[in-house]
C-alpha cells in the first residue's frame, strides 16, 4: 500500500535526487522495521511515517532545506487523509516525519518519530551512507576534497563546498544522536566504517 502511495507522489514528478530516491525509502522502512520491531514501536504510525518521510523534496543546497521535513509532515497528512487513513494516528505521523531531520532540528517526542529519526540516519551512514554522500556530491557538483585542508584540520567543515566535510559537518555525529539503543549499536558500527574509508583516502592522498 505505502509503496504505491509513494509511486503516486513519484508520478507528479516532485522525486528526489540520487540519494533520496525510492531505495533510499525502502532502506529506510526497513530499517524502521528492524529498530521499531526491537523497540516496540506501533507500527501503524511507524510504517506510513517512514514510507512518507521524504514525500517533499528540497535540494540540499536550497535556503529551504530546513523546512523540507515539516513540508512533507504536511504533505503525507494530506495524502493519509485522501486515503482515508484513521485520523487518531496522523498527528504521531506528522510530528515522526518533522522531526526526522537533521536540518529541521525538532525533538523527537514519541518512541514513533525517535525510531524514524534513527532509520533515517542510519541511512547516511556505512557502506550505503558512503555512496550515497558521493553520488550527491556528483549530482550537485562538488569537488571531493579542498585542495589544502581535505580533512578540516585548521578550518570550519563546509560541506556546501566539498564532499569530504560532509562527513565532519554531518556524518561522523550522527551516532552520537540515536535516540534508542537499537539505532545506537548499528550506528557505531557503521561509522566505523566511514572512518576506516576516511583513513584510507588520507593515505592515498599523502602519497
Amino acid at each position: 500500500m505505502w509503496e504505491a502511495v509513494w509511486r503516486d507522489w513519484l508520478g507528479t514528478g516532485e522525486a528526489g535526487d540520487p540519494a533520496h530516491d525510492l531505495d533510499h525509502v525502502r532502506r529506510v522502512v526497513a530499517n524502521a522495521r528492524a529498530i521499531g520491531s526491537a523497540e516496540g514501536a506501533d507500527p501503524d504510525v511507524l510504517l506510513p511515517a517512514a514510507w512518507l518521510h521524504d514525500c517533499v523534496f528540497v535540494a540540499k543546497d536550497s535556503p529551504d532545506r530546513t523546512k523540507a521535513s515539516r513540508l512533507a509532515a504536511d504533505h503525507a497528512v494530506s495524502l493519509l487523509k485522501k486515503a482515508r487513513y484513521p485520523e487518531i494516528h496522523l498527528q504521531p505521523i506528522s510530528h515522526a516525519i518533522a522531526a526526522h531531520s537533521f536540518s529541521a532540528g525538532i525533538p523527537p517526542e514519541s518512541l514513533e518519530a525517535k525510531v524514524l529519526q534513527d532509520a533515517d540516519r542510519l541511512d547516511a551512514l556505512g557502506a550505503v551512507g558512503l555512496s550515497r554522500c558521493l553520488m550527491l556530491g556528483g549530482h550537485i557538483g562538488q569537488p571531493l576534497a579542498s585542495p589544502e585542508d581535505p580533512f578540516c584540520c585548521a578550518r570550519p567543515p563546509d560541506d556546501s563546498r566539498f564532499v569530504v566535510d560532509h562527513f565532519f559537518a554531518k556524518l561522523l555525529k550522527l551516532a552520537a544522536t540515536m535516540q534508542t539503543a537499537t539505532g545506537r549499536e548499528l550506528a557505531v558500527r557503521r561509522t566505523a566504517f566511514l572512518q576506516r574509508y576516511l583513513d584510507e583516502l588520507a593515505m592515498e592522498l599523502a602519497g
